[in-house]
């Protein structure tokens, strides 16, 4: 293997909107920067298995579908976590799903698409 995903980077208008939303669903630590960015952590020592999450301040907001998300799974029952990320901020989305689907759509508070997976990738 040459290369592994390291770190997930996701602009953003509100910085402290999406720290605060996006550290209380991962659960991760945050390190705010003084350029209007900030990193989040997993917490405990850094692994290959948890990418960091670091936001981007754009000063712009979102505009059009996400080409690239994040897709969540949960250590708990899926639906009982999609409540609480709604209650974070986020909210349904609908891309055109039917209803079968194997995970839910979600969008964060400004708008960037994202996946709780029933459970997790397997081979």
């Amino acid at each position: 293997m040459g290369v592994r995903i390291a770190q997930c980077t996701l602009d953003v208008e509100d910085i402290d909107l999406m720290v605060s939303f996006w550290s209380a669903a991962l659960g991760y630590d945050i390190e705010q920067g003084d350029d209007g960015s900030a990193k989040l952590w997993s917490p405990g020592d850094p692994s290959a298995t948890a990418p960091t999450l670091w936001l981007q301040g754009s000063g712009t907001d979102k505009r059009g579908k996400n080409r690239l998300h994040l897709d969540l799974v949960a250590h708990t029952d899926p639906q009982t976590e999609v409540r609480r990320l709604i209650d974070l901020g986020a909210r349904h989305v609908d891309i055109g799903q039917t209803g079968s689907e194997q995970f839910t759509v979600l969008a964060d508070p400004e708008g960037n698409e994202f996946c709780v997976l029933d459970s997790a990738p397997t081979r």
